[in-house]
């Protein structure tokens, strides 16, 4: 039962729509993943050198891009040790170097990096190194995610109307161009053009804009710094941002035209003269515009880029005809203004053609992009990127489910609609037959046979139906209308899915990073050290925690057990460490009594290598007893 006018009834479902959006929007609008990753550095990360090195270089997993500040390198006293910007090294993308300062003090450095990856995402961190000893504090740089700063959510908000945008502009041309013309010349899709043609620019005029604050984690005031727009505008992403614009230009000139064309011929229809210019001229459009996306983000970084890129390109012009036009055929099916006829089944069938070929295309380079992106099926549970891409995969099925019933619904309109009973019936030519007419009657005012229904043919009984009935059409009409308008929302969830997995970092990528990290970064260093004092009551071990376990500062917690494995309490626990290779100790840990452990935690170690622990447990006033293991420092 419905309530409420059309219109309100179609204000309902574009809320419904908006709400869908909104709601994924706010909700998955948290920090993005960098899509890059540091592989490598010289020096190390943590490293004590003897010497001053003349350059720091980074590697990373792939291409980046960056600015004269992108790399610093900070003294003890937070002074620039580099005086010059960074370069690539030997041409390499992928790779970042500065050069130092000739007379560089002892004490540790710090190195921040805020670079741009391949695939147009930001990522920054920071690392140390250390010339003679390190020193006794350290520089601290900020290396949170770029994204939580107000234009990195702001940027991020702006990508999902971008997408929209191009949602609607293409499904809905590609209905009025393919499936039924005469939609041209309806209010309600002329006015759906041109909000997504109106999303999409003012997007990607914000999205230029806030480039620059995006990439360097800047106040949203800086969007109009004119030397950091003249950066962005040289950079891939903003040219990718220019080339958009320029197409939407040419776009609504070609809109225009068309209009028209259409306001000049009663039936709306595309002229023959010009309807294959436009459409020709419209599917060039869309490939240049989807090409912006595709040049600029996940598909123009990584494995088989000539291939993922034409595919992500298809991806997106899939996406935009289904679900844009989806849309636009809920809100033909809803409103219909005076004076316009209601869409007919051969439209629907054409749209349902279409609709079917889309999605088609969307399985199958999805398919293809989620193996270049996810890489195995342990990365669909173990990676953010493939979390996501599971909930889209469900979201996909549901969408599939209900739009076979879309297509069952279409498959019975089209069916009533081509059926003889559907067409009007044919009126035989009237024979000449001889009126005779009676001395004193008047003739029939109508020219029939007296006694004949005036309009009812000769041979006809009054009351005959000659139109079809029209509620088993209508009942398949409001079914569509349901069904379609429930597919059009599960796209739009389907298309913030989407928009959330671009800004996620590929599952290949971490996959890429992780067993660097994992080497540079152990957890800690666990040494179980056992001992004997002689007597029975005087057996147990030692277990020794060092976290992080590398060069540089650490935590010590030591626990003594009995021989059953229960705590023991003793008077005293000391631990020295040294380096036998080179010489280095005993550095006594300065281990203090915590009640049930002991702990230290300031613990500096100045070298990599193997280290010899040696623990001395002191049970009585006259009982101790020294023991030695080893332990790697990395």
């Amino acid at each position: 039962m419905h309530t409420g006018s059309p219109a309100a009834r179609t204000s309902l479902t574009v809320l419904a729509l908006v709400a869908a959006v909104l709601a994924l929007v706010l909700g998955g609008a948290g920090s993005a993943f960098a899509h890059a990753g540091l592989s490598g550095s010289d020096p190390a990360d943590g490293s004590v050198l003897q010497a001053a090195p003349q350059q720091v270089t980074l590697t990373f997993t792939e291409s980046v891009s960056f600015s004269d500040d992108s790399l610093r390198v900070l003294s003890p006293e937070n002074e620039r040790a580099n005086p010059r910007p960074a370069q690539h090294v030997d041409g390499k993308d992928n790779t970042a170097r500065v050069e130092l300062s000739d007379e560089l003090p002892q004490g540790t450095y710090t190195v921040a990096w805020r670079v741009v990856s391949a695939d147009g995402h930001p990522i920054s961190g920071a690392f140390i190194f250390s010339i003679g000893k390190p020193s006794d504090t350290t520089v601290v740089v900020a290396t949170g995610s770029l994204e939580d700063t107000a234009a990195g959510r702001l940027y991020g908000f702006l990508r999902y109307v971008a997408y929209s945008g191009l949602a609607l502009l293409v499904g809905a041309a590609a209905f009025v161009l393919v499936c039924w013309p005469t939609a041209g010349a309806v209010r309600a899709v002329r006015r759906l053009l041109a909000v997504g043609w109106a999303a999409l620019a003012a997007s990607t005029v914000a999205l230029l804009l806030l480039r620059g604050p995006y990439e360097t984690a800047g106040a949203l005031t800086s969007a109009f710094d004119l030397s950091r727009l003249g950066r962005t505008v040289t950079g891939r992403p903003g040219i990718a941002l220019i080339a958009r614009l320029v197409l939407l230009a040419s776009a609504a000139v070609l809109l225009k035209r068309l209009a028209v064309r259409l306001d000049r011929h009663d039936d709306g229809k595309v002229p023959d003269d010009l309807g294959a210019p436009v459409r020709l001229a419209g599917a060039a459009l869309a490939l240049a515009l989807a090409f912006t996306w595709a040049s600029a983000e996940h598909a123009s970084a990584g494995i088989q880029v000539p291939l993922a890129i034409p595919v992500s390109v298809l991806h997106l012009l899939a996406m935009g005809v289904w679900l844009g036009g989806l849309i636009t055929l809920a809100i033909l099916l809803r409103r219909r203004e005076p004076g316009t006829s209601a869409v007919p089944a051969s439209a629907i069938g054409r749209f349902s053609t279409l609709a079917f070929t889309a999605i088609a295309v969307l399985v199958g380079t999805g398919t293809y992009q989620s193996w270049r992106q996810v890489g195995s099926w342990e990365a669909l549970s173990t990676t953010s990127f493939g979390r996501i891409l599971a909930v889209k995969i469900a979201a996909v099925v549901l969408v599939l489910g209900v739009a076979y019933f879309s297509r069952r619904w279409t498959a019975r309109l089209v069916h009533e609609g081509s059926s003889p009973a559907a067409e009007p019936p044919a009126v035989p030519e009237p024979e000449r037959v001889r009126v005779v007419q009676t001395v004193g009657a008047p003739p029939s005012p109508t020219g029939s046979e007296p006694g004949s229904a005036s309009g009812t043919p000769a041979g006809a009984e009054p009351g005959d139906d000659t139109e079809p009935p029209a509620a088993e059409t209508d009942g398949y009409r409001r079914s569509l209308r349901r069904t379609v308008a429930a597919e059009a929302v599960l796209g739009v969830v389907v298309l913030a899915i989407t928009t959330l997995l671009t800004g996620t970092q590929p599952s290949r990528a971490a996959a890429e990073r992780a067993p660097t990290a994992t080497a540079q970064e152990p957890q800690a260093k666990v040494v179980t050290v056992p001992f004997e004092m002689g007597t029975a009551n005087k057996r147990g071990r030692v277990q020794i925690t060092l976290a992080p376990g590398r060069v540089g500062e650490n935590t010590v917690e030591a626990i003594v057990f009995t021989a059953d494995g229960g705590l023991a309490t003793v008077p005293e626990l000391r631990l020295t460490l040294t380096q036998d290779e080179l010489g280095i100790g005993p550095l006594d840990a300065k281990l203090k009594n915590q009640k049930g452990y002991w702990a230290a935690y300031d613990l500096r170690l100045p070298m990599p290598g193997v280290w010899t622990l040696n623990v001395t447990v002191r049970t009585t006033d006259i009982d101790q007893v020294t023991v030695r293991d080893t332990v790697r420092i990395t």
